[in-house]
């Protein structure tokens, strides 16, 4: 297997998911510091210098965090000095990898329901609805994905909570899956999790 890293987090939005067709299976890691009797207040993210030479791409993956962070009781800043910042990261691995490695790969009523199959990047591979056709020397990409964030009291600069979270699919999924994995990673705020890594199912945006 050939792995090649994405160069940007803009290629492409669309569906996918590990456990069904709309939801994201992750493994989880969580670590937490979180005080007991501190409630979440107000947040900011925080850029680490190499985050802020693509600011189009780090603004994808807050938009993809947002939800899962207010989610958990937190509430933006604004223009006000926040309670903690967030700094947040992401990693999408392509894998060559024949289709042939998966034995379910047909379907239970062969590739008659399936009239073509689409190629790296969107290139089709066009054959009559019963048969399929590989180009010579064509590959069949899978993605691994890890999203991670870390959340620091503002005022110390003290990490109060770690959460990642891996999942694989047939495509990278930026607009559905990164958002579902970013809630995995944040399921068990404020207390973390004394098993790691955990299975976390979470429902991917439709």
């Amino acid at each position: 297997m050939i792995k090649t890293a994405l160069t940007t987090l803009a290629l492409v939005v669309t569906l996918t998911g590990c456990a069904s067709l709309h939801n994201v299976d992750a493994q989880v890691s969580s670590y937490s510091r979180w005080p007991a009797a501190r409630p979440p207040a107000t947040y900011s993210f925080e850029r680490l210098p190499s985050q802020q030479v693509h600011p189009q791409e780090q603004q994808m993956l807050e938009d993809a965090a947002r939800r899962a962070i207010e989610g958990a009781g937190f509430v933006t800043a604004g223009e006000a000095a926040p309670d903690v910042t967030v700094q947040l990261g992401a990693r999408i691995t392509e894998t060559d990898r024949s289709p042939f490695d998966d034995p379910f790969w047909y379907g239970p009523w062969g590739s008659f329901h399936r009239p073509f199959i689409y190629g790296r990047f969107g290139r089709p591979f066009w054959g009559p609805s019963w048969r399929y056709y590989p180009s010579a020397g064509a590959d069949w990409p899978y993605y691994e994905r890890e999203v991670a964030l870390l959340i620091r009291d503002k005022r110390t600069g003290e990490p109060l909570y770690e959460g990642r979270a891996t999942s694989e699919g047939s495509l990278p999924a930026i607009g559905t899956a990164l958002p579902a994995m970013f809630s995995a990673a944040i399921r068990d705020f404020p207390a973390g999790s004394t098993s790691n890594p955990h299975r976390v199912v979470i429902e991917a945006a439709k």
